[in-house]
């Protein structure tokens, strides 16, 4: 058995029966660990455990389960999802008819002066028509209206919510995010692109305190209850802190966050000074010192920035209207010591940021490498250009999910059949010898591990009798799923206490009912997860262990 006596102020638990899966050099007798003060304090078998085990510490039989260290999230916006998911989930809904269908239900439920919000919408029925806000107002009656689609790059709002958000002319940041008008000069009620979208989320009259602290409390939840032990916020603000400060100082905190701050394309070096002085910020179970910044849009609005234009004709557009300011922005932050995550979905995107990161002085010693998210397309001279650097590619295969066995998809069909095909290409990132970190993007896609790593691996709708397989070839292994999920982003963030299972890392394991290694990918979704400690503490608990 190992043991060392470590100090601190988590939480203490002992779990035996289990198999345990370390992300290290593994002793094949060991059938149990103890946590004590928020750190893994013993590994060895259960009558060492129980043994070693202080009084009064509960000691939880996982019953043949597999513990695996604690799963992380690399892409996820848990604060504003709780905001942005408020309202009616769309998802599904087809047809304007449809649309209309259930926004009138919700009209006639609502209290006369309540905003009506909806999220999850899809692209496929504007096609022909176009994004306005026309396909519904008629039948809201001046109501407000704001509708997000659901890769949170979009929304439509009615004339009545604009005019409530105190639009009265066209608003366009540089970054290409703007209040849609027609050729008339008419608000179309389309919301394109994230900024106008963060603008119009300010202006929904929220709640207080208590209820803001309530719903980001039960999003992390249900981040505890499949499994995650952690995420990494992907558009944090100042508000993001003092919610996670407020709930930590009440105890009621149950993951382990990293915040990247949010910087818009158009801040001010006031700005980012400002964000440069809360780099320090951190509590026991949260930190600061990072920051999120945009490169292009997504595929579906044409946005994404392209080597070649897609089928459409648009996709040569940047967030930036000038790069040179993207590559002065990063120098600042690089120089102030915060690790860098920058949004590329088209393949030219990501091209253009491994360049920008790669011509930054070398970081001093114990800083991690800088991410680039999503990766969505990337050409051969891509990868093999994403090999050769030190960045790590945070990526999110789940997002196949909308795409369609005959490419009707809108994803697919602007992209062309021989682009298509380099979407998503994670077992080439790694054969290259990049690091290649998993997530969900929540509430753009399931924040369920277990769908993440059955897409990863499988590359199709797990548990249905759907065939279709995208880019079979760059299916990962269950063990590199896995390692996708633990292991790898605490090797991408230069964590050295997390991603194993060994003495003196941090107390966060999920316990699964059985291996999520040798589970197969179509049975991934249904695996229990039998428990989730988080700092020594459980924070989920299945009622059968």
């Amino acid at each position: 058995m190992s043991t060392e006596h470590i100090g601190g102020s988590g939480g203490s638990v002992a779990i035996i029966g289990a198999r345990l899966r370390t992300n290290a050099e593994e002793d094949g007798t060991a059938s149990a660990l103890l946590i004590r003060d928020g750190v893994i304090a013993a590994i060895g078998s259960d009558d060492e455990i129980r043994a070693a085990a202080p009084d009064g510490t509960p000691i939880v039989d996982a019953r043949g389960g597999t513990v695996t260290p604690g799963l992380w999230d690399s892409h996820a916006h848990p604060d504003s999802g709780a905001v942005s998911t408020r309202g009616i989930d769309l998802g599904g809904v087809g047809t304007a008819e449809e649309l209309r269908a259930r926004l009138a239900a919700e009209h006639h439920r609502l209290g006369p002066d309540e905003w009506l919000e909806g999220w999850n919408l899809e692209y496929e029925m504007f096609e022909e028509t176009g994004i306005d806000r026309s396909v519904f107002e008629d039948i809201v009656e001046g109501r407000p209206v704001f509708l997000r689609f659901y890769d949170g790059h979009t929304g439509l709002a009615s004339l009545s919510a604009l005019v409530a958000a105190g639009v009265d002319e066209p608003i366009r940041y540089p970054d290409g995010s703007e209040t849609v008008v027609d050729e008339t000069g008419r608000f179309t009620g389309e919301l394109c692109e994230m900024s106008i979208l963060s603008f119009m989320t300010e202006a929904v009259p929220v709640s207080d305190i208590e209820a803001e602290l309530d719903r980001l409390e039960a999003v992390l939840r249900g981040f505890a209850a499949v499994g995650l032990t952690g995420c990494a916020i992907m558009d944090g603000t100042a508000r993001t802190r003092e919610l996670l400060r407020e709930l930590e100082s009440r105890g009621r905190l149950p993951q382990r966050i990293v915040v990247h701050e949010w910087h818009k394309v158009h801040f001010t070096d006031e700005d980012q000074d400002r964000i440069i002085r809360t780099k320090d910020e951190r509590g026991r179970l949260w930190e600061g010192g990072a920051v999120k910044l945009f490169s292009d849009g997504v595929i579906d609005t044409g946005t994404a920035l392209l080597h070649e234009h897609d089928a459409q004709g648009e996709g040569l557009r940047a967030a930036w209207p000038e790069w040179s300011e993207y590559t002065r922005v990063i120098r600042r932050y690089h120089d102030a010591g915060i690790l860098i995550a920058t949004h590329a979905v088209g393949d030219r995107a990501v091209s253009d940021v491994l360049d920008a990161y790669a011509a930054l002085p070398t970081r001093s010693p114990g800083l991690p490498a800088h991410s680039i998210e999503h990766l969505e397309v990337m050409s051969d001279a891509d990868v093999r250009k994403l090999g050769l650097s030190d960045t790590t590619a945070s990526m999110q295969p789940l997002h196949m999910q909308w795409r369609k066995a005959d490419f009707s998809d809108n994803w697919s069909r602007r992209l062309g059949p021989e682009r298509r095909s380099t979407g998503y290409r994670c077992r080439s990132a790694l054969d290259a010898g990049a690091r290649v970190v998993l997530g969900s993007d929540w509430p753009v896609a399931d924040y369920d591990p277990r769908i993440g790593m059955a897409w990863a691996r499988g590359r199709h709708v797990p548990g249905t009798d759907e065939t279709t397989v995208f880019e079979p070839e760059e299916r990962l292994s269950g063990e590199e799923a896995l390692l996708a999920y633990t292991l790898w982003p605490a090797l991408a963030r230069g964590w050295r206490d997390r991603g194993r299972l060994v003495v003196g890392a941090v107390g966060d394991v999920t316990v699964f009912g059985g291996d999520p290694v040798r589970t197969a990918a179509e049975a991934l979704p249904e695996l229990p997860v039998l428990l989730t400690v988080v700092d020594g503490v459980i924070v989920h608990r299945d009622p059968t262990v």
